[in-house]
């Protein structure tokens, strides 16, 4: 799904209730929370489907965020539950590029802006980013820039 709505996070919601799906429920009440709360935050009530996206977007970097940091503390326990939340996650996310296509963008922004080195990352990633926003992650978009210029 690459568009969401809180009209249909909250139909998804009640049919995860239904479902007993617990996982699926304390995911999208965790994804409601978090609109709710950038709601208040703006202070302009509804918020835009884009708006929405960027919420989840960040729902998503904090589970992979957590994934890695409970990985490298041994709590597989923890880990285990973070990466079932983000695979619900994911499923209101834009189909994330491959790693062949990212390289492919990577490149050509390379040769448009002439960047030779690590130096040029700056004008790299200011033109790479707006290209794969929301199909990418920020942390691998760098990697592999690093890796391309280096």
């Amino acid at each position: 799904m690459s568009q969401i709505s809180l009209e249909s996070l909250e139909l998804d919601l009640r049919g995860a209730m239904v479902a007993h799906d617990e996982i699926r429920v304390r995911t999208l009440r965790s994804i409601k929370a978090a609109i709710q709360s950038r709601e208040i935050e703006q202070g302009r009530g509804t918020l835009t489907d884009a708006d929405i996206q960027a919420v989840l977007q960040k729902q998503a970097k904090q589970r992979r965020d957590s994934i890695a940091q409970f990985d490298s503390a041994g709590r597989e326990d923890l880990s285990s539950r973070e990466s079932e939340e983000l695979a619900v996650i994911e499923t209101y996310l834009p189909q994330q590029l491959a790693q062949g296509d990212l390289d492919a963008i990577i490149r050509e922004v390379i040769g448009s802006t002439g960047a030779t080195s690590t130096k040029d990352m700056g004008r790299v990633m200011g033109v790479v980013m707006p290209k794969v926003k929301g199909r990418a992650d920020g942390n691998l978009v760098r990697e592999t820039v690093v890796r391309l210029l280096g």
